[in-house]
C-alpha cells in the first residue's frame, strides 16, 4: 500500500455538539496532545468520542441509523469540528434532521460521501469490547479492518458499499427464487459484479493485514515481555491462491468459488461465497489465539492489533490519526496500562475514565469532567 509524506499529527482543536445524544449544546476546545475525559457512567463520555468518530466517518460505530443519535424529543442534531490536518485547517460539519436531508460539509462546501470526511480526519477507536476482538466471531474482525480501510482508501469504501448492496440484492433473490424460479437467471450478472467488486476488497484487505502483522508482532512482543510471537494471517475464499495477486486472477478465482457453491446457495437460500465471509487469524507461537490463548494473552494481542492500526494510518497518510481510548485503561492491569501509555506519546489522544480511576494523574495534558451532558475543563 502506498504511503504518504511525514506530517505533524492531525488534531481536533474544537468540537461543537447540538442535540447529539445527551448533549443539548456544547462547544469544547481540546489540548493538542492528551485529553482525559473523566466522569461517572452514563454522563456522556462515550457519546463525546462517538461524535468524533462521526466527524471522521460520517456515521456512528454504535448505531445503524442517524436518528438514534438525536437527543430525546428533538428534531435533529448538528456536529461541527475544527481540525488541523495535512498542514491545513478544516471545519467539518454534519447536520441531520430538522426536516431536511442529511448534509455534510467541509469548509462550508457540501461533500458527496463520508470518504470526504475521512480525507480530513482519521480516528482509531478502542473500547473495552475490543479487548475481546480475538475471541469474537469473524464479523468483528472484518469490521475492524473495514473501519480502518474506509478511512484510508476512498476506493475501498466505495467498493465495500457496492459489495454490500449487491450482497443484499443477491440474498433477496436467493430467498425468493423458490416461489419465482425465473429470478435464478439474474444470478450470473450479480455473481460477476460481486466477483469484480470482491476482488477490490481482497486486494486492499490482504495488503492491510500484511502491514498489520508487521506492526503488531513487535508491539505484542514488547507488551508480552518477548514471551510470545504473534502473527496475523488473512483468510478469504479457498479458491483464492494468492490474495496479494493480480485483480483479474482474483475475479476468476472468486467466480470459480461461486460456481462450486451455486446449488448450495439455492438450496440454503443464502449467499455462501464471497469476501463477506473473510476473517483474520491471529496466531501466538503458531497456535490459534482464538482457540488457545488465555484472557491476558487475547487482551495483549487485541492491544497490539489496535495500536498497529494506528501505526498503519501514520505510514499511509503521513500523520498520526486521533486515538480514542474509551474506558480501556481501567480494564487493564498496571503492566498493560504502562505499555499503552508509553506508546501514545505521539499524536492527539482522548482517554475516558471514571472519576475514581484517577488515571489523569498518570498523564500530562488537559482534564475534562462530564456530568449530565455538560463538559467542564479542570
Amino acid at each position: 500500500m502506498e504511503t504518504g509524506p511525514v506530517l505533524p499529527p492531525m488534531r481536533l482543536d474544537r468540537l461543537s455538539l447540538e442535540n447529539f445524544r445527551n448533549y443539548a449544546a456544547q462547544e469544547i476546545f481540546f489540548d493538542p496532545s492528551c485529553n482525559v475525559i473523566c466522569g461517572e457512567n452514563a454522563q456522556g463520555k462515550t457519546n463525546l468520542l462517538e461524535a468524533m468518530v462521526c466527524l471522521s466517518t460520517g456515521k456512528s460505530h454504535r448505531t445503524r441509523t442517524d436518528r438514534e443519535l438525536i437527543r430525546f424529543e428533538q428534531e435533529g442534531f448538528r456536529l461541527s469540528g475544527t481540525i488541523h490536518a495535512r498542514n491545513r485547517d478544516f471545519t467539518s460539519r454534519i447536520d441531520v434532521g430538522f426536516g431536511k436531508k442529511k448534509r455534510i460539509t467541509v469548509n462550508e462546501v457540501p461533500v458527496r460521501t463520508a470518504s470526504d470526511l475521512s480525507a480530513v480526519l482519521n480516528t482509531v477507536f478502542f473500547c473495552p469490547e475490543d479487548l475481546q476482538l480475538i475471541k469474537e466471531g469473524a464479523a468483528a474482525r472484518r469490521r475492524f479492518i473495514d473501519n480502518s480501510l474506509c478511512q484510508l482508501r476512498p476506493r475501498y469504501a466505495a467498493a465495500l458499499a457496492e459489495y454490500q448492496r449487491l450482497h443484499e440484492h443477491k440474498t433477496r433473490i436467493l430467498r425468493d427464487c423458490a416461489d419465482r424460479p425465473d429470478l435464478i437467471a439474474t444470478l450470473p450478472d450479480f455473481n460477476l459484479r460481486m466477483a469484480e467488486t470482491g476482488a477490490i476488497l481482497i486486494h486492499y484487505r490482504s495488503r492491510f493485514v500484511k502491514m498489520l502483522s508487521e506492526y503488531a508482532a513487535p508491539a505484542h512482543g514488547e507488551c508480552s515481555g518477548g514471551r510470545e510471537q504473534l502473527s496475523v494471517q488473512y483468510k478469504t475464499v479457498k479458491t483464492v491462491t494468492d490474495p496479494l495477486g493480480d485483480h483479474k486472477l482474483l475475479v476468476v478465482q472468486l467466480l470459480e468459488h461461486q460456481r462450486e457453491h451455486h446449488y448450495g446457495e439455492i438450496s440454503s437460500r443464502q449467499c455462501l461465497s464471497g469476501p463477506h465471509k473473510d476473517d483474520i487469524e491471529v496466531l501466538l507461537d503458531g497456535l490459534s489465539a482464538r482457540s488457545y490463548a488465555s484472557q491476558g494473552q487475547t487482551r495483549t494481542a487485541a492491544l497490539a492489533l489496535k495500536l498497529a492500526a494506528r501505526e498503519i494510518h501514520k505510514e499511509i497518510i503521513g500523520e498520526y490519526p486521533i486515538l480514542l481510548l474509551d474506558d480501556v485503561l481501567s480494564e487493564l492491569d498496571p503492566r498493560r496500562q504502562e505499555y499503552v501509555l508509553n506508546r501514545i506519546g505521539s499524536g492527539q489522544v482522548f482517554i475516558t475514565c471514571c472519576e475514581e480511576d484517577r488515571l489523569h494523574s498518570l498523564l500530562s495534558g488537559s482534564v475534562y469532567r462530564v456530568k449530565g451532558g455538560i463538559i467542564t475543563r479542570q
